[in-house]
């Protein structure tokens, strides 16, 4: 089955909606009805990504996708073409709008294969973002290639909106990362302050712990920044490797998203903890909504696309 209405061990439905299953060679992925996220990805029924159950609320953002910005702006607050927005803040704890709008959304299906699955929203207007767009989100897997994802968002609305977009998959090889090698292709790294903002441009990784380029030991290095400057392959892609004693894991970006931000899971539920590195695909950085970087300008009748896709090896 492709798809399924999973009941739950005390009855009914799963909180996470209807479990959109596919599959190709050695590859499996399960998504969700909620936010269309990730909650599996497997190769010969070993791990790529951490999980969560089907009836638990994904922590940590896992497998989430970031609609229409991916991480923080500044107190909720931004201007656009000259009118002050205020957005719901949902991080408390550092004063800010986190992760967009629809990754507690419920998405349609729209199109679906053994190998593949199309999931849609409309997010319609709300306080702090009125504007209008529909996003699609289409879910691949093939024997050799790995999982692909695509993200298309329409802006379907009388007015421009801003956007950017992201996701939250955590890349595992079924051991704590603290021993495995890791391989970020970030030229640049960005600071931020103590509320995760950051308070200026990026700056080189040379010299720094966060030169990861060639790969290395991670130890117990804390990272939790937006890389930027990505070293790309013939065909545009950028690459993240994390390496472990027996299978690696490698994660790639478009050209869309010229920023990644990579979270070592330092702050999950316990028995996940740095078991698993946050590989987040952004078209901006932090911020963007703020202070406009890479920040796209989504006209009435325009559309965005990106991709980004993980594999095993």
């Amino acid at each position: 089955m492709s798809t399924s209405a999973v009941e739950t061990s005390r009855g009914g439905l799963a909180v996470t909606g209807e479990q959109y299953t596919i599959s190709a060679g050695p590859y499996r992925a399960v998504v969700t009805e909620v936010g269309a996220g990730l909650r599996e990805l497997t190769h010969d029924d070993e791990p790529l990504v951490l999980s969560h159950g089907e009836d638990e609320v994904a922590p940590a953002a896992f497998g989430q996708l970031l609609i229409p910005w991916p991480n923080r702006v500044d107190q909720g607050r931004y201007t656009w073409d000259g009118e002050e927005h205020v957005l719901d803040v949902n991080e408390p704890e550092f004063d800010c709008a986190i992760h967009g709008l629809v990754r507690w959304a419920t998405w349609r299906e729209v199109e679906r294969a053994p190998d593949r699955v199309s999931l849609a929203t409309r997010l319609l207007g709300s306080p702090g973002y009125p504007f209008r767009l529909d996003v699609t989100a289409e879910y691949a897997v093939h024997e050799t290639h790995g999982l692909t994802v695509t993200v298309t968002a329409g802006n379907h609305g009388r007015a421009a909106a801003p956007y950017g977009h992201g996701a939250h998959p955590y890349l595992s090889v079924g051991e704590p990362i603290d021993e495995c090698v890791v391989q970020i292709p970030g030229d640049r790294y960005l600071p931020v302050n103590d509320r995760m903002i950051p308070p200026g441009p990026p700056r080189p990784v040379e010299g720094t712990g966060y030169d990861l380029r060639r790969g290395r030991k991670l130890g117990p290095l804390e990272i939790d920044r937006a890389f930027t400057d990505l070293h790309r392959d013939d065909t545009g892609r950028a690459w993240v490797h994390l390496s472990g004693v027996n299978r690696r894991t490698s994660f790639w970006l478009d050209r869309t998203h010229p920023w990644l931000e990579v979270y070592t899971a330092d702050n999950v539920p316990p028995e996940l903890r740095r078991k698993g590195l946050g590989v987040e695909p952004m078209t901006c950085p932090p911020n963007a909504f703020v202070n406009g970087v890479d920040l796209v300008r989504l006209e009435p009748g325009a559309s965005h696309t990106g991709s980004w896709g993980i594999l095993a090896g």
